[in-house]
């Protein structure tokens, strides 16, 4: 039992690339702060996400590093985001979770392309399509238009931070992640601080308003590319950076398009940039 609870806590703190059940249960209490159903539709989805993995066979060393739990997880949270929770919502939170277990399962059997939350992406955009066609009345409207804001930075560093996981409606819950990549990693800890304060001048400069930034939705994508790339050489730093500002300029591209992305910023420029740095690796190489 004390082994099934470190693995679901492992499964929320490698959303955050935090192999460490403390750093997840911190995680999972920022969510909590912030909503006791999204809380539990994130425990939910770990569960189901882990079970699936368990009952496949997978690998019973990635399992416990939760490696099959944190697009679960996500799946789960995202279930809150975008559709009430009935029946009906549950049950493709269940469907979804199992597809990002199965997913994550096909990026594992190859080595040219890291899988991070891919599963869980590809997972959010089936159910998203398949209830706009078939049935949209499950899906909650879309919010409101922001008012005129001004920016306020504590708070737009604070949910860039918390909207990793879906949490834009307290700071609190942002400063809990951190915390949770801070006991595990602090390395980590100063490129999340590095990917959540970055994209804020970065995206002023680019005229993004301020109302955009205060909901934290150009850093998320940030503070995980940050944490990805980031190492201790200037070099690691380097990479980070690079992938840190193009993901604000994917997010920026896709929210013009009306494109739910999710997290798909941070993939796409993380695999963007590693490809880069392999290239330039060779490149010296030879």
């Amino acid at each position: 039992m004390k082994e099934a609870f470190l693995t679901l806590g492992r499964g929320v703190g490698q959303v955050m690339f935090q192999n460490n059940a403390l750093s997840g249960l911190l995680m999972l209490a920022g969510i909590l702060l912030n909503s006791w159903q999204m809380a539990l539709l994130a425990i939910a989805g770990n569960v189901v996400s882990t079970l699936t993995a368990c009952l496949s066979g997978y690998s019973r060393e990635d399992i416990r590093n939760g490696l099959y739990g944190f697009n679960g997880t996500l799946v789960g949270i995202a279930i809150g985001v975008f559709m009430p929770v009935s029946v009906a919502s549950l049950s493709l939170l269940v469907a979804g979770a199992c597809l990002s277990a199965w997913i994550a399962r096909l990026f594992s059997l190859q080595r040219r392309v890291p899988g991070f939350t891919a599963p869980f992406i590809l997972s959010v955009w089936i159910l998203l399509a398949a209830c706009r066609g078939m049935m949209p009345s499950l899906l909650l409207p879309s919010g409101n238009a922001v008012t005129a804001q001004s920016l306020s930075f504590l708070q737009a560093f604070c949910l860039n931070i918390g909207q990793v996981m879906f949490q834009g409606n307290t700071v609190l819950a942002g400063v809990f992640f951190l915390l949770g990549i801070m006991v595990n990693s602090r390395i980590n800890g100063f490129y999340a601080v590095l990917g959540a304060g970055l994209p804020i001048p970065f995206a002023l400069l680019l005229g993004v308003d301020d109302a955009v930034l205060n909901a934290g939705l150009m850093g998320y994508n940030g503070v995980l590319c940050a944490i990805a790339l980031g190492d201790k050489t200037w070099k690691g730093g380097a990479w980070a950076t690079v992938a840190v500002l193009l993901s604000v300029l994917l997010q920026i591209g896709g929210m013009k398009w009306r494109i739910t992305t999710l997290t798909a910023p941070f993939v796409v420029a993380v695999w963007i940039v590693a490809g880069c740095r392999t290239g330039w690796k060779n490149r010296n190489r030879n």
